[in-house]
C-alpha cells in the first residue's frame, strides 16, 4: 500500500504482534518498516556481549523475514536513522518500553505514537484497577487475583484452578537431596547461522577499533532470536519441563543453573513472543493433564503476575523513581563485581552465580535476589550503579524490567512502595535451598572470624545498620529483636567494617 504510513518497530518489537493492524491503535495495514540499528546504544554503557550479540541477531533476522517491506538502517544514532529511513514523512511506533526511548520519539516531528503492545493489561486498565483501591497499597497479589479473573486464566467455574490462587507452598522445595541436576531433559538451544556470525564480526571489530567495550563472554547463542525459535523453545519447556519447574523453582544447584526454567524471559522482552501465548499453553498442558496445577499456576503467575505489575509499576512510578535511596546506600560496585571476575571470589555461590552470569548473561530469579542482590544489599552498593548493572549484564534486561525489580525488590531502595521487606537472608537460606555451600570456604552457620560466611555475617550487619528503620516494619521486627540475642554482635560488626568491600 503505497499510501499507508511506514511503521517503526524498535529492537524489542519483533514479533508478529506490532505489526497487526488494529483501525487506530495499530500501524496501517501492510505499512512499510523501519528498523534502526544505532550504534550509540552501546556506546553510552558496556553491555554484555552475548546481550549485543543476541539484541542485533533478533533484529537482522527480524529484518531478513520481513524482506522488501523493510528499510533498516545502521546509524549512529536514532534519529539519524529515522532521518536516512523516511526524511520527514510521518511514521508510527508502537509504545517504547523505557522512559529515555519515550522522550525520544515524542521529541521527533511526524511521529505518532501508538498504544503500548505485548503485555496482557494495558495501561488505562491498570490505571482502572489502581484508581478503584483508592490510593491504597498496589499489592501483587491482588493485581495478580485481578489479572486471573479479568483474563480468565487458569480459572475454574469462576474459582482458581486448584482451588486457591496462590500454590507458593507448593513451590519451595529445595533441590533433590544428592541431585547435581535435575532429571529433566536440557532446554531447546539454537543453532547459530551466518546472521550471528555476520553480528559477530561486527561486534569483534567494533571492540577492536575501540569504538565500544564489552563485558562477560559471548557464545555460541543460547537464547532465540527468532519467532520461530521462540515458539520452540516454548513448546519444548510446556512439554519437557513445565512439570518439574514449580517444586524448584526456588531452588539452586551448582552444576544446573538452568533447572526446570523456561529460558524465555528474554524472548518475551524482545517481542518474539506475547505473553498471552506463553500463559494459555501452559494453562493447556494443565487442563489436558501433563502438569500439576502448582507448576502450572507458578509459572503464570511469574509472567501474568509478575512481569505485568513489573511493567505497570514503571510507568505508575514515574521516572524520579530510578533515584530512590531510602536506605542511603552509596558504595560503588566493587572491579570484581562489575568486571564480573567470579575467579577472584571465594565464597562459592556467588563465584558461580558470576560465573553462570558471566559465561551466559542469565541466571534465573533466586540466583538474582538471593545472591547477587541481597550481596549488594548487605554491602550498601549505590542501588542505582546496581541497577544499571543488571540492566547491562542480562540478557532479558530492560528498563522496564530492572527498575522494579532492582530499586524496588532486590535493593529496597524505594523504601517499601513496592514490597514490605528488604530481600536478604543470611548463608542459612542459600544452604537450605541449594547445593552451594558444599565445599565453599565459608561456612553459613558461622559469624565471625576465618570461615565466616559472607551472607550469614553479611545480614546481620545490614540489620544493624537499618535497625531503626527496619525496627518499625512488621515483617522485620523479629529478625531485627535477634540482634539482642547476638552475644558476639561487637565483634561481627567489627569484622565487617574491616572487610568492606574486599572480595568475598
Amino acid at each position: 500500500m503505497a499510501h499507508a504510513t511506514p511503521h517503526w518497530l524498535f529492537g524489542d518489537q519483533l514479533g508478529p504482534h506490532f505489526l497487526a493492524p488494529d483501525g487506530q491503535q495499530g500501524p496501517d495495514r501492510g505499512a512499510p518498516v523501519v528498523m534502526i540499528e544505532a550504534r550509540s546504544v552501546f556506546r553510552r554503557r558496556r553491555f554484555h556481549r552475548a546481550k549485543a550479540h543476541l539484541v542485533l541477531s533478533a533484529m537482522r533476522h527480524r529484518a531478513a523475514e520481513l524482506g522488501e517491506r523493510v528499510t533498516y538502517v545502521r546509524a549512529e544514532t536514532y534519529r539519524e536513522g529515522l532521518r536516512r529511513a523516511v526524511g520527514d514523512a510521518p511514521v508510527t511506533v508502537c509504545h517504547p518500553t523505557s522512559y529515555a526511548a519515550l522522550r525520544l520519539v515524542r521529541s521527533l516531528p511526524g511521529v505518532r505514537v501508538l498504544p503500548a503492545r505485548g503485555f496482557l493489561v494495558g495501561h488505562e486498565e491498570f490505571a482502572g484497577w489502581a484508581g478503584k483501591l483508592g490510593g491504597k497499597r498496589l499489592l501483587q497479589e491482588s493485581f495478580y487475583h485481578w489479572v486471573r479473573e479479568r483474563h480468565d486464566l487458569l480459572m475454574d467455574g469462576g474459582r482458581p484452578a486448584g482451588g486457591r490462587f496462590n500454590h507458593d507452598h507448593d513451590n519451595r522445595e529445595p533441590p533433590p537431596r544428592g541431585a547435581t541436576a535435575l532429571d529433566v531433559p536440557g532446554p531447546y538451544r539454537p543453532r547459530e547461522d551466518d546472521v550471528d556470525a555476520e553480528v559477530r564480526a561486527d561486534l569483534d571489530r567494533w571492540e577492536r577499533e575501540g569504538a565500544v567495550r564489552f563485558v562477560g563472554r559471548d557464545g555460541p547463542r543460547r537464547f532465540p532470536a527468532t519467532r520461530r525459535e521462540a515458539l520452540s523453545a516454548l513448546r519444548r519447556f510446556v512439554a519437557h519441563r513445565l512439570s518439574s519447574f514449580g517444586p524448584y523453582e526456588d531452588a539452586m544447584l551448582a552444576g544446573d543453573p538452568v533447572m526446570a526454567h523456561s529460558l524465555l524471559s528474554s524472548s518475551m522482552n524482545l517481542g518474539l513472543l506475547h505473553p498471552a501465548e506463553c500463559v494459555e499453553r501452559a494453562e493447556r498442558a494443565w487442563r489436558e493433564g501433563d502438569v500439576p496445577v502448582n507448576s502450572a499456576e507458578g509459572f503464570v503467575r511469574q509472567v501474568a503476575g509478575w512481569r505485568e505489575y513489573v511493567w505497570q509499576l514503571y510507568w505508575h512510578f514515574g521516572d524520579a523513581y530510578r533515584h530512590g535511596n531510602a536506605l542511603g546506600h552509596t558504595r560503588e560496585l566493587p572491579a570484581y563485581f562489575a568486571e564480573l571476575d567470579a575467579d577472584a571470589v571465594t565464597a562459592r555461590c556467588l563465584s558461580g552465580v558470576l560465573a553462570q552470569v558471566r559465561d551466559t548473561g542469565w541466571t534465573h530469579h533466586i540466583p538474582r535476589l538471593m545472591v547477587l542482590g541481597s550481596h549488594a544489599l548487605q554491602r550498601g552498593w549505590d542501588p542505582a550503579a546496581v541497577t544499571d548493572w543488571f540492566h547491562r549484564c542480562f540478557v532479558d534486561g530492560y528498563d522496564w524490567v530492572m527498575l522494579p525489580n532492582v530499586v524496588g525488590m532486590s535493593q529496597y531502595a524505594d523504601g517499601g512502595r513496592m514490597t514490605t521487606k528488604p530481600y536478604t537472608s543470611g548463608g542459612a537460606y542459600i544452604h537450605r535451598m541449594s547445593d552451594l555451600c558444599e565445599g565453599c570456604a565459608f561456612r553459613p552457620t558461622e559469624r565471625t572470624g576465618p570461615r565466616a560466611c559472607p551472607y550469614t555475617a553479611g545480614y546481620w550487619a545490614f540489620l544493624h545498620r537499618h535497625r531503626h528503620r527496619l525496627s518499625g516494619n512488621a515483617r522485620m521486627r523479629r529478625a531485627v529483636q535477634g540482634l539482642d540475642r547476638l552475644a558476639d554482635l561487637d565483634d561481627v560488626l567489627r569484622q565487617e567494617r574491616r572487610r568492606g568491600d574486599e572480595v568475598p
